[in-house]
């Protein structure tokens, strides 16, 4: 009886042991980057990189120089820090580097979807032949109609333009963004209303999935917490099932993502585990980077002006009539230099996401400064290009300032030639990621913000409740997650703007 009463902790303790000797044992190699494993075997820096990355890897590029290595949770990252090296890693034509077999483990952790090499090959083709070009222009005009369903009411002009209405700007643009695009891709009935309804109850769960995706990745959720990621992992595969949801409109896009699913022979149950990612992949980001670029742009007014400006010029000057949708043609996103330079440099300072490889084989990363390390086979190589590239003030002068017009040449086109150390640098801003790992639906999330951003300036009045309150602070704990979230909310005051 003594005896199998000492079996539950002869096991931990061989657990720990596992877990933590490989850590313990591990010493820096000839030609090896610096290696840090941190004070607490196993976890190593983790706890600190949670609790505030952006801190850490400043205090980690410091102590160690343009490269480093990091133990986080029994896992070792190789951190490279210099723009002007990271070329190799993101062509990767040796193929050492694999981005799939990390984003495999994270999808198959959220969302519970898995696929094959192959199946994600052709999801790819399939997302970047629908989110460009004619079709994405289609894919615009349905997302105009949209919001100006949400924007203006089900019955058109709903809105009283001699009241005022407040909201939190956050939960605003978040709402908003999430709904029209939700509906424009995944489909709408011919009740405006109800759909309008089940949008909302949708959102509602997003958010809630969303405050604690952070933590579910660090695997830090408390036990009640678990729980409710659990319903909502099952909630959503529920809600976007194609057995349970009948719609018209569905965009191509996703009708193309389906029937190739099925063609593939995927279950029924992991294809509704992918309109779970799928709706996540959409929807995540843009809703909070509106968030960020009015916000900016009410701070800044000669900023607003000048987007006002253009906007007027591509939509022309006449007022909303009563029952009237947005009259807004997909086309004049072409004509925005100004709100196109207001969005990359709202990316810059807000979109945080780390890129990650997998480290196949032993790699020699050849940095430009000439000096080589060996990275180990098993191992990650990581950019944090936030703090890297975005932050640098030799590429980006004033780099924590918003300066709408730094994207510009002084004859309106696009800047796109920035420079470190003298030598022009291709990697100038990373918000989408690079190389094998570029999102592809960037254009229409791009394209959605565009939208709505010129929606408000043009035909709604904003203001903030106290136009002294500072930009919002982020909240630290989202920082390698895309798209920054405030720290609090901001309240402001629209309404549409009154015919004349």
């Amino acid at each position: 009886m003594v005896l199998w009463s000492l079996v539950p902790g002869a096991l931990l303790v061989v657990i720990v042991v596992y877990l933590c000797l490989p850590g313990l044992l591990r010493q820096r190699g000839p030609q090896e980057p610096p290696l840090d494993k941190g004070t607490v075997p196993w976890l190593g820096h983790a706890m600190a990189l949670r609790k505030d990355m952006f801190e850490f890897m400043k205090h980690m590029w410091t102590k160690h120089g343009d490269v480093f290595t990091v133990q986080l949770g029994g896992q070792y990252f190789t951190f490279v820090m210099d723009p002007l090296s990271f070329g190799p890693i993101l062509k990767d034509t040796q193929r050492k580097l694999d981005f799939s077999k990390y984003a495999e483990e994270l999808v198959l952790k959220i969302f519970g979807y898995y696929a094959k090499g192959e199946k994600k090959q052709n999801i790819h083709s399939t997302s970047t032949k629908h989110l460009m070009g004619h079709d994405l222009e289609d894919l615009n005009k349905v997302m105009v109609d949209t919001l100006s369903l949400i924007m203006l009411g089900p019955k058109s002009r709903s809105l009283d333009a001699s009241c005022w209405r407040e909201d939190g700007l956050f939960h605003f643009c978040y709402n908003t963004m999430f709904k029209a695009g939700y509906l424009s891709l995944f489909g709408s009935t011919k009740d405006k209303e109800q759909d309008l309804l089940q949008a909302e109850e949708i959102f509602t769960h997003f958010l809630r999935f969303d405050h604690l995706f952070p933590k579910f990745l660090y695997s830090l959720l408390g036990p009640r917490e678990w729980l409710e990621m659990g319903r909502l992992q099952r909630f959503f595969p529920k809600m976007l099932s194609m057995k349970h949801n009948q719609k018209e409109g569905i965009s191509n896009w996703i009708s193309s993502l389906r029937q190739f699913l099925r063609e593939q022979g995927v279950a029924p149950h992991m294809q509704d585990k992918f309109n779970f990612m799928i709706l996540w992949a959409s929807q995540g980001n843009t809703g909070p980077a509106t968030f960020w670029a009015l916000l900016f742009l009410l701070k800044h007014p000669e900023a607003m002006q000048a987007v006002r400006e253009e906007a007027t010029q591509v939509l022309g000057g006449a007022r909303l009539e009563a029952g009237q949708s947005f009259p807004l043609q997909p086309t004049a996103l072409r004509c925005t230099p100004v709100l196109d330079s207001v969005m990359e440099e709202t990316l810059r300072l807000r979109a945080a996401p780390t890129l990650c490889r997998v480290v196949c084989e032993d790699y020699i990363l050849k940095m430009a400064s000439g000096k080589e390390y060996l990275i180990r086979r098993g191992d990650m190589m990581a950019l944090f290009p936030y703090l890297s590239v975005h932050m640098d003030p030799d590429i980006h002068p004033e780099p924590t300032a918003f300066k709408y017009d730094r994207f510009l040449n002084p004859d309106g086109s696009r800047k796109v030639d920035f420079y470190k150390a003298g030598k022009k640098i291709h990697h100038y801003s990373m918000p989408w990621g690079s190389g094998v790992s570029i999102c592809p639906g960037r254009f229409f999330a791009l394209s959605e913000m565009k939208l709505f951003v010129l929606l408000m300036v043009r035909y709604f009045d904003l203001e903030l409740v106290d136009p002294d309150i500072p930009v919002a602070p982020v909240n630290p704990k989202r920082w390698g997650f895309g798209i920054m979230h405030p720290n609090h909310e901001v309240r402001f005051r629209y309404r549409l703007q009154p015919a004349e």
